[in-house]
């Protein structure tokens, strides 16, 4: 894959503004990662941080059940249902930190609400893998 950036665009953004997978790529379009627990509750509630990583933690487990790694990741949406713009960024600082140097371009939304109890944080996520 090849992440590409923009000279002409702001280099404020913590990620690159787009991303090409080779044409040979077996695509792997992940539902959203929830920060559930094995047992269905929700974990770290109230703590957007802690639902992020929590989440993370489930995508990662999602994309190697589909033969990938954060690695082969294009591209993520991070939903974080606040109206604070602290609480997406404590959020989003988890999922860049996760994704280290692979820096995805990436979309960041707050929303009003998400669809599980006390739910706080879902990364929808798009992995493109070369077999």
């Amino acid at each position: 894959m090849t992440l590409i950036r923009s000279d002409a665009l702001s280099d404020i953004a913590e990620y690159a503004y787009a991303a090409t997978a080779p044409a040979d790529a077996r695509l792997i379009f992940l539902a959203g990662a929830c920060p559930l627990n094995e047992d269905g509750t929700t974990a770290a509630v109230g703590d957007h941080g802690g639902q992020a990583a929590k989440a993370v933690e489930n995508m990662r487990t999602a994309l190697a059940e589909a033969g990938a790694s954060l690695e082969d990741v294009v591209s993520t949406r991070v939903l974080v249902a606040s109206t604070s713009r602290a609480d997406l960024v404590t959020a989003w600082q988890v999922v860049r930190d996760a994704f280290g140097s692979h820096d995805v371009p990436s979309t960041l939304t707050g929303v009003t609400v998400l669809g599980y109890e006390d739910q706080l944080v879902e990364i929808e996520a798009v992995a493109a893998v070369v077999e």
